[in-house]
């Protein structure tokens, strides 16, 4: 029964860690699209911020100052991104998907130049990376029945990126729902042309859409090589910007459902790793790649099947043409 209870709450941590990039990728597109634009390029994004996050990191040996440059880094893409949309009205999807090719060649590329490994950064030791740390008394609470075990394995031990990503969920939620900006976000998202007619303007508030969406996925890219990994790697994203997309739209662009659905897809990529060499009985053991398709299976029947009609911001991905 201890072992059981040990294995559950282990999960439950697992599953909280791999939803952290999750989350702010997903929120970083739910802000977008909210506001009108639509963003493929989170996993370009991502993977930026990851590369600037570990390089600045290595360069260093801070890695609050490459969470610093991870987000620069990042917004600066995306102000690319709108400036291609909004601007000069592109196709939003042409450019989402330029961005994620540009980055997994200019990462990859730069890591040779700079240190001459094989596209990927210098380990990174002590404060170059973002560790674990335990909370205030978690050994004194290990004893208590549950409570303890609780309190110690999936509530405490987290690094600091974790916590700051459950706290960013309420803020982005009243920012969205309960704010003069999420209001304009909102409505400039449906409707441009009666944002217009107010006296705002729909280009700046989509510009400032886009410069949260940076940050959001600075954050997470700052997270992959500088918390959960100890470095940056080619592709160390490994998709993770799509499964955000795809959680945004189990979630119908709305903060709590979107939460539910990254901790769902986190869950699989969780239960993925804990499967690989173990065997099934009357069935052996699984192949590996099998087993790690499990969070993209899971994603395209949830989305197939069982999502509904999901209904997104009217005018998202329709460039606004203001009237002459």
């Amino acid at each position: 029964m201890a072992e059981a209870l040990i294995f559950v709450l282990l999960m439950i941590d697992a599953t909280i860690r791999v939803a952290a990039p999750l989350v702010l990728a997903a929120f970083a597109g739910m802000v977008a699209e909210r506001s009108g634009v639509i963003d493929i390029g989170l996993e370009g994004k991502m993977l930026a911020g990851a590369f600037a996050a570990a390089t600045a990191a290595a360069m260093t040996g801070s890695a609050w100052l490459g969470l610093i440059a991870a987000i620069l880094v990042s917004i600066a893409f995306a102000m690319l991104h709108a400036y291609a949309c909004v601007t000069h009205n592109g196709n939003q999807v042409v450019s989402g998907m330029a961005i994620n090719i540009l980055v997994a060649g200019l990462g990859p590329t730069l890591a040779i130049a700079w240190f001459g490994l094989a596209g990927q950064t210098p380990n990174l030791e002590g404060p170059a990376r973002f560790a674990g740390f335990a909370l205030p008394g978690a050994d004194v609470l290990e004893a208590l029945p549950l409570a303890g075990p609780l309190y110690k394995e999936v509530i405490s031990g987290h690094n600091i990126l974790v916590y700051l990503t459950v706290a960013l969920i309420p803020v982005v939620a009243v920012l969205i729902y309960k704010t003069r900006f999420g209001l304009r976000l909102r409505a400039v998202g449906e409707n441009p042309h009666a944002v217009d007619t107010a006296g705002i303007s729909v280009a700046q508030l989509r510009y400032l859409a886009m410069a949260v969406n940076g940050a959001l996925c600075g954050i997470a890219g700052a997270y992959l090589s500088t918390a959960a990994a100890a470095g940056f790697v080619r592709d160390m994203s490994a998709g993770k910007g799509y499964l955000a997309l795809a959680a945004m739209i189990f979630g119908k662009w709305k903060p709590v459902p979107t939460v539910l659905a990254c901790l769902l897809f986190a869950f699989a990529d969780a239960l993925q790793i804990r499967l690989q060499g173990v065997a099934i009985p009357g069935i052996g053991e699984i192949p590996v790649q099998a087993i790690q398709a499990l969070p993209y299976i899971l994603t395209v029947v949830l989305l197939a099947g069982f999502v509904g009609k999901a209904v997104a911001p009217k005018s998202s991905g329709i460039p606004y043409v203001k009237d002459r």
